[in-house]
């Protein structure tokens, strides 16, 4: 069965939204690369391969339902912030306003009674669950560092452990 056109046309703008988001976390990654803090840079590349995976997921499910994926521009980012706290602090903001759009999108899914949509939909709410809390733990930890020069660099060295996601698995799961 296709898929109604205001479902297609809810998933297009959810697949901007995630591409806005890569681009929102390569902002962050090149603003933390002029700040000689490589860990955060690396974190905030490692994010923009998860946001690009999750745009990729959301285009193959338009398609795969036999719908016609519209790519929308994609709106400019903020590109400085005072320090790391305010970076993680929009990032967390901006987490939370991608949780609100999918929990949009399953109501929706649920209003249309569009089973499929509401089962593929359930990946990404569980995985918003994962974003909001890494991004709000490293948000706090900043918080608790303040001026902490020492402490900052530490947290820098430990983000940039960060392994991307590999984008062999062929379920694209993570």
């Amino acid at each position: 069965m296709a898929m109604k056109e205001k479902l297609i046309d809810a998933l297009n703008k959810q697949l901007n939204k995630e591409l806005y988001s890569a681009y929102l976390y390569q902002s962050m990654a090149a603003y933390f690369v002029s700040k000689n803090l490589e860990g955060f840079a690396n974190w905030m590349d490692a994010q923009v391969q998860e946001e690009m995976l999750h745009a990729r997921k959301m285009y193959d499910f338009i398609l795969d339902r036999g719908g016609k994926v519209k790519l929308l521009p994609i709106d400019e980012p903020k590109h400085d912030w005072s320090n790391a706290f305010e970076v993680y602090k929009d990032a967390l903001e901006h987490e939370e306003f991608v949780t609100d759009s999918i929990n949009k999108l399953v109501d929706l899914s649920i209003e249309e009674n569009d089973h499929a949509m509401d089962n593929f939909l359930q990946w990404f709410v569980t995985e918003q669950v994962e974003e909001e809390k890494t991004t709000g733990d490293i948000k706090n930890k900043l918080e608790l560092i303040g001026d902490n020069v020492q402490a900052l660099l530490a947290l820098d060295e430990k983000l940039g452990t960060r392994q991307a996601v590999s984008s062999t698995d062929p379920q694209g799961q993570q």
